[in-house]
């Protein structure tokens, strides 16, 4: 890997430590040090955000490592100032690295007199100078269209199948659940990837956030059940499309594998008494000590594979390449040694 490549990396405050590992894995992937540009992006007394960049960064290619999870308008907001505060620097290029996209469930009209919000969000990031966007698993893939930027969309999937096939020693008694009809696509993808089977957990909603009834679509009995999903926010779905599996689906055990774990309000409570064996999120969004502390929930890193990314957009190279797992494998070596 060239280590000539004109790039610089800079951060929020929404996850420290994911950009920290980033720029970690960066150093070695180029055999040369890469660090977060020194910057500082405080508040004035009134909340108001402030965003100071001390390094120089004329003609640098600049990467912005920021989610937009909670609080999502502050972390937002931090965005876009800070895209501003480069693009009036002279930057030669700004790309904004979103692990988790916010605001990506508002991306259609649910109702009458409702806004998308996500087509809002879009519009914002490119006004304030963005040049490039980099985000894992949006929750609606039609959202790449918001943009009148390149988007480049990565996925988990890949890197939750090295965590399987590490985990479940025999893939024949698993089954792969999709916890809606929307996320059949998502689920096929880890299915295909891991060799096995494909349910569906069909709910139907009589409003916003309750769940009017709930069936399986598909043979899960005596089968260890892994769910998969996008997102996981007050947990609600999630424990009662496992409790259905196991309780109803007759499933062996029933784990749940999700790029994002909002995990807010109840959600810790609601996993901790659940019939989940585990579940397993990416660093995507910085946990609280609350999750981290809850022995069924554990981390997986995605810095290495946003690592990789973001040398590959800077040299041209394709990303796309990260979709795979004999390219992914390597990068993960030290979390899933290759047999």
């Amino acid at each position: 890997m060239k280590s000539d490549i004109n790039l610089k990396l800079i951060s929020g405050n929404a996850n420290k430590a994911l950009a920290g590992s980033i720029a970690r894995r960066m150093s070695v992937y180029r055999g040369a040090p890469v660090n977060l540009a020194n910057a500082r992006v405080e508040r004035f007394n009134d909340k108001e955000i402030f965003v100071e960049v001390y390094d120089n960064v004329r003609d640098e290619d600049m990467f912005i490592i920021q989610s937009t999870s909670n609080p999502a308008n502050d972390n937002l907001m931090e965005l876009l100032i800070m895209a501003d505060a480069l693009r009036r620097s002279s930057a030669q290029r700004v790309t904004a690295v979103i692990p988790y996209f916010g605001y990506a469930r508002q991306d259609r009209r649910t109702a009458a007199r409702t806004p998308i919000s996500a087509k809002l969000v879009a519009n914002l990031i490119t006004q304030a100078g963005v040049d490039r966007v980099l985000t894992m698993d949006l929750h609606a893939g039609q959202i790449q269209g918001f943009f009148d930027i390149p988007v480049d969309n990565l996925y988990a999937a890949p890197v939750f199948a090295l965590d399987i096939k590490a985990n479940f020693p025999d893939l024949s008694e698993v089954t792969v659940v999709s916890p809606d009809v929307g996320g059949v696509a998502r689920a096929r993808e880890l299915a295909k990837r891991i060799g096995a089977g494909l349910a569906i957990v069909d709910k139907r909603r009589s409003k916003p956030g309750e769940i009017e009834e709930m069936m399986i679509i598909g043979d899960v009995k005596d089968r260890v059940c892994i769910i998969v999903d996008d997102i996981c926010d007050t947990a609600g779905t999630l424990c009662k499309a496992a409790e259905l599996l196991e309780q109803e689906g007759g499933a062996k055990e029933v784990h749940a594998y999700i790029s994002h774990g909002v995990l807010s309000g109840p959600a810790v409570e609601r996993i901790g008494k659940s019939v989940l064996k585990s579940l397993v999120v990416t660093d995507s969004i910085e946990q609280p000590a609350p999750v981290r502390g809850e022995e069924r929930i554990r981390v997986v890193p995605i810095g290495p594979m946003f690592a990789q990314a973001i040398l590959n957009i800077s040299n041209g190279s394709s990303v796309s390449s990260l979709f795979k797992e004999d390219t992914l494998g390597p990068i993960y070596e030290a979390f899933y040694p290759i047999d």
